[in-house]
């Protein structure tokens, strides 16, 4: 007869374990301390095998019989229950262990040295730890419903970093992209989020315009934002060098001819991963003799003010240009922007010249060839002339002191 609950409930203790019998190989093994557990018993491969199916009375007696019938189910497919068991608890281990920042951080392990830059890189592990990783980085990569990452992103949205948003969701498409390659899930929940996001407005890094320089550079001298010698000299280089933040900030005083007048960046710390020759002004090169009197004896040029072992942080210029009443207006990569139309519009020098000075990635083979020209004699007239301007402009043509002075 098929067992019923009261029965199961009110089995005997005896000497030996016994067995309650129920239907198409289900039956309860009731133990001498009391324990009592489900078992089915069934032939696979002309083998007879055993399946343990849980704990009475936690696992009930409709429970076991849903699991006898999903075992039927399995055999009757071809399938042998005991193996497909071990199967789903190997992926259960797997799932849980390929965490989406454990996939993650494997994926940047492999494609780091493929980015241009240390600040890229950086960056990018910056953004997954801050941003992605406190949201969804403990959960099974291949769990991660659409829904989850949309949140996540819309929290960086909330915030107004629309632009981060949207390259938080490149770097995880690229994640789930890696996982789907690695067998570790199946697709890509991104790729239905491609127009959730809120639209953003694209354009540069804010800069100021040509006609504003001269009251930007009486701000600077009047330093009423207490900036410190070294900041005021960084943001002064920036201006007559226009490279990029980074390159300034990382640079190394064995980089530097100050007699030759000349500043070669090797090519691992340039974006295009090409040694790169910044020619250097009277100016520029007077502003950095007074640098080396206090960091000579450093590796960097511009080291960081609390931990002389690192360079200057890339976030010392920005604050430094919002407390000068900038924010919003001005960004250490705008002195770029702004160099490029006024040296165009003022001194008169031809695009390639100022472009080549500036580093640019080549749109086409055409601006490829000009790199080849180099144009170096042009650009070390053109970067002196420039540092002549700036000093011209300071209180209409008045030179102060200290300030991009002339010899």
């Amino acid at each position: 007869m098929p067992l019923t609950d009261k029965t199961c409930k009110n089995a005997p203790l005896r000497e030996k374990a016994y067995r309650l019998t129920d239907a198409q190989g289900l039956y309860l093994q009731v133990m001498p301390n009391g324990s009592k557990y489900w078992r089915l018993k069934y032939r696979f491969a002309e083998k007879e095998k055993c399946l343990a199916l849980g704990v009475y009375p936690e696992t009930s007696l409709i429970e076991a019989r849903e699991k006898r019938a999903e075992a039927r189910r399995l055999l009757a497919s071809g399938k042998d229950p005991s193996i497909n068991r071990k199967e789903q608890k190997y992926s259960v281990t797997v799932h849980a262990a390929n965490t989406f920042d454990v996939v993650a951080k494997e994926w940047y392990e492999r494609n780091k040295e493929r980015w241009s830059t240390d600040n890229f890189r950086n960056q990018v592990m910056r953004r997954l730890e801050n941003d992605v990783f406190p949201e969804i980085g403990k959960l099974p990569i291949a769990n991660i419903r659409p829904i989850q990452v949309l949140k996540m992103l819309q929290k960086i949205e909330d915030r107004g970093a629309h632009e981060v948003a949207r390259r938080a969701m490149q770097y995880c498409s690229q994640i789930f992209r890696y996982a789907v390659i690695t067998e570790r899930t199946e697709r890509d929940p991104t790729v239905d989020l491609k127009r959730v996001l809120r639209p953003t407005k694209g354009g540069h890094y804010a800069a100021i315009e040509s006609d504003e320089i001269p009251e930007f550079l009486r701000t600077l001298q009047r330093n009423d934002a207490r900036l410190f010698a070294p900041t005021r000299r960084a943001i002064q280089l920036l201006m007559l060098t226009f490279v990029r933040t980074s390159e300034l900030i990382k640079a190394e005083w064995d980089e530097f001819d100050l007699d030759g007048k000349q500043w070669l960046i090797p090519a691992e710390r340039m974006k295009m991963r090409r040694a790169h020759i910044v020619p250097l002004s009277d100016q520029a090169c007077d502003l950095l003799r007074e640098q080396f009197t206090l960091t000579g004896k450093w590796q960097w040029v511009f080291p960081n003010q609390a931990q002389s072992q690192k360079h200057m942080s890339n976030m010392t210029i920005l604050k430094a240009l919002e407390r000068m009443g900038y924010k919003g207006r001005m960004t250490g990569h705008g002195f770029r922007a702004l160099a490029m139309s006024t040296i165009k519009e003022k001194l008169n020098y031809r695009h390639e010249v100022v472009d080549r000075q500036l580093a640019h990635a080549h749109k086409n083979q055409i601006d490829a060839a000009y790199d080849r020209a180099q144009f170096l004699p042009e650009r070390r007239k053109m970067m002196q002339e420039w540092a002549d301007y700036l000093a011209s402009v300071i209180d209409n043509g008045k030179v102060i002191v200290g300030q991009f002075r002339t010899r």
